[in-house]
C-alpha cells in the first residue's frame, strides 16, 4: 500500500506540476477487478486549491470537538486510525458482498468520512457494500463517487489523468 501512495503522489506532482497530498489524507486502492477504471485524483491539491480549502478544513475538523461529538480535538485525527479499522471491515464484508471480484475502488479518508471512488460492475450490489462499509468504527459518513461505466467521458470524480476536469454535478 505504501508503494501505491508514493507512486500516486509522484504521478500527481508530475501531472499537475505541484499537486501534493497536503493534508496527509489516507488514500489507497482496495480492488482492481474492473478494467480501464480511471484512477481518481484523490486528495492531491495544488497550492492554490489547498489555500482555498485550509480555512474550511480547520473549521470542519474542529467543529465536532467543540460540539462534543468527537473524543479527539480534530476530526482529521481519526483518519489514520480508521485506515486499520477499514481494512478489517473490508475483509469481513467481502464474504457477504464480494466487492473484490466486482470493483476497482480507491478510498480517501477525510475527517471521519470515507470517499469511495472508482468503478463497479453492473451487477454489483453497491448499496449493500456502502451500507456495510459505513459500519466501520468512528466513520461518520460514506460518500459514493463510483460508476459502472469506466468508459464514461467524465467519471463522478476528478482523475489523475485529467485533474482539472471537474465531474458532472450529482443529480
Amino acid at each position: 500500500m505504501g508503494i501505491l501512495l508514493i507512486t500516486l503522489a509522484s504521478h500527481a506532482s508530475y501531472a499537475g506540476g505541484a499537486r501534493q497530498n497536503r493534508g496527509s489524507d489516507p488514500f489507497f486502492q482496495i480492488s482492481h477487478a474492473v478494467a480501464d477504471c480511471p484512477t481518481p485524483l484523490g486528495p492531491f491539491y495544488t497550492k492554490k486549491e489547498w489555500t482555498t480549502r485550509v480555512h474550511y478544513r480547520v473549521e470542519d475538523g474542529n467543529s465536532c470537538w467543540w460540539e462534543g461529538r468527537c473524543r479527539l480535538s480534530n476530526a482529521y485525527k481519526y483518519d489514520h486510525e480508521i485506515v486499520e479499522a477499514v481494512q478489517r471491515r473490508l475483509a469481513f464484508i467481502n464474504r457477504t458482498t464480494g466487492w473484490r471480484e466486482h470493483t476497482a475502488l480507491w478510498l480517501t479518508l477525510q475527517r471521519r468520512f470515507i470517499i469511495v471512488q472508482g468503478c463497479v460492475s453492473a451487477n454489483f450490489d453497491k448499496k449493500k457494500f456502502l451500507f456495510e462499509l459505513a459500519k466501520t468504527a468512528d466513520v461518520q459518513k460514506v460518500i459514493d463517487e463510483t460508476t459502472n461505466n469506466p468508459k464514461a467521458s467524465t467519471p463522478p470524480y476528478r482523475t489523475l489523468a485529467h485533474p482539472d476536469v471537474l465531474p458532472p454535478e450529482p443529480h
